[in-house]
């Protein structure tokens, strides 16, 4: 009787280290990414717009309280001193921006975002009609934000979607033999 006693301790003591070591005693977050960036096109003409929607969703059991958030170009895009572009506006419920009309953001969202609910925000890129041609614009966000009462915080770094800037070429005449 003894036996069946200490296996039944053992088998306990086995499966909740299992437990404890997979990290399924632990509450579950939620999949997918806090912060999701789109494009409204992938290339685009000197003259043009591109709208990039962001949507911040909390994913987390409790209030996100603070929120930090910055869109900048990415090194490879800075190297193309030929394009020419600037955010000309930043349109949200609940969102404000800073550095709109030049090539960087910072984004504010209104406080607290409960649990499950989200900001999207719409930011107009446009490209000067002297921009250079054949060069790709793209972006990174810098997200930092605090929940559970300022105990706990995520952070990361999120790319856009890039786009190519294209030249449109004029047909030419028609050639004949």
């Amino acid at each position: 009787m003894v036996t069946t006693h200490i296996r039944r301790l053992t088998l306990v003591a086995v499966l909740a280290l299992a437990t404890a070591l997979l990290g399924l005693g632990s509450p579950a977050a939620a999949a997918g990414p806090d912060l999701t960036i789109t494009a409204d096109r992938q290339t685009a003409t000197p003259g043009s717009t591109v709208n990039l929607t962001m949507t911040l969703t909390n994913s987390q059991a409790s209030d996100i309280w603070f929120v930090y958030q910055s869109v900048q170009p990415t090194w490879t895009t800075t190297q193309r001193k030929d394009l020419k572009y600037a955010f000309s506006s930043c349109v949200a419920d609940g969102v404000t921006c800073s550095g709109t009309g030049t090539s960087s953001l910072g984004v504010n969202y209104a406080i607290p975002i409960a649990p499950g609910a989200s900001r999207t925000v719409t930011l107009t890129l446009d490209i000067a009609a002297d921009s250079g041609c054949n060069g790709t614009i793209g972006f990174y966000s810098y997200l930092y934000y605090e929940y559970d009462n300022g105990k706990a915080a995520q952070d990361g770094i999120v790319a856009t979607p890039e786009t190519r800037v294209v030249c449109t070429t004029e047909p030419g005449p028609a050639r004949t033999a």
